[in-house]
């Protein structure tokens, strides 16, 4: 096998520390990929991982040798893309992971525009509000709202959304339109719980001097993700807080209104992220590029 195809293989064993996973991502039989890495080992004359049953570790020799060995592929793929402008094009697979409303009401709709510029890359979107393992699922990049936490991940920033509160109009009708937050005490919402912790997460409100609070709200049905929590609402289980370029169709049609503006939730950061420890290839550069260029647009336009 050809060598760096090794290098590339013991990488991906590597991130996702499973062979299982590796083989996968790479679409490669198990016994090829187990025979990639002992091809290298038997000539290096060093473990590089440690297996067990249950996990796949590097030892320190591994651990230098994936430094290594990933800064030399960065470096072919550089190379490799140094003359895209000549009219060659670029090709492979990006993997993406992005909320499920915005994938479906602004960036699948638009991909077709990507794909005219660029028609030999491949994108692999998934679409959920789940904390993905970037590293260990082999995605290239995802784009998540909220402040990163994580050390090991870099975040472009691409804007501020809107936090709104919502509810129908049956709703209204059938509860009376709060417009205090001692009526608010008093409604019920549909709860939004954590997919990391599994707890609901808290209503959340600036108050008249500028400071950011939380309140426990009355709850019936809690989700995990953005459509089920719209679909929440819009079955009249109760208000709901969310960024407003998801709700702009349904707040246009009639469909949600608006409730409690002077009690909104702070702005909530949008991010595209990405691991330190990957390397953004010319494909995967061009892509975010194109998505950071769509959701900016988006944002600015409502």
């Amino acid at each position: 096998m050809d060598q760096f195809k090794s290098m590339q293989i013991f990488k991906t064993v590597a991130d996702c520390k499973s062979f299982t996973q590796a083989a996968e991502q790479l679409d490669l039989p198990k016994p090829s990929v187990t025979n990639a890495v002992q091809a290298i080992e038997r000539q290096l004359g060093v473990r590089l991982l440690q297996r067990t049953t249950r996990k796949v570790s590097l030892t320190v020799e591994g651990a230098l040798y994936l430094e290594r060995c990933t800064a030399l592929l960065n470096e072919l793929e550089d190379i490799n893309g140094l003359f895209i402008g000549d009219g060659r094009l670029l090709s492979g697979a990006v993997r993406v992971d992005l909320p499920e409303r915005l994938a479906h009401l602004y960036v699948i709709p638009r991909l077709p525009e990507f794909f005219a510029r660029h028609p030999q890359i491949q994108v692999r979107l998934g679409s959920n509000d789940r904390f993905a393992d970037l590293v260990g699922e082999g995605i290239d990049c995802a784009v998540r709202g909220g402040t990163l936490r994580d050390s090991t991940l870099v975040a472009r920033r691409i804007a501020a959304m809107e936090q709104i509160n919502v509810a129908t109009p049956a709703y209204l009708a059938r509860h009376g339109t709060p417009l205090t937050l001692d009526d608010l005490r008093r409604h019920t919402a549909v709860n939004f719980f954590s997919s990391q912790s599994g707890r609901d997460m808290e209503w959340e409100y600036i108050d008249e001097h500028g400071v950011e609070r939380t309140l426990t709200m009355h709850s019936q049905v809690s989700v995990s993700g953005t459509e089920a929590l719209i679909a929440g609402c819009l079955a009249g289980l109760g208000m709901i807080q969310a960024p407003r370029q998801g709700l702009a169709p349904l707040l246009a049609s009639g469909a949600l209104v608006e409730v409690l503006p002077r009690w909104r939730a702070a702005a909530l950061p949008l991010n595209i992220i990405y691991s330190h420890n990957r390397h953004l290839s010319p494909r995967v550069k061009v892509f975010v590029d194109w998505l950071a260029s769509v959701l900016e647009q988006q944002t600015v336009s409502e």
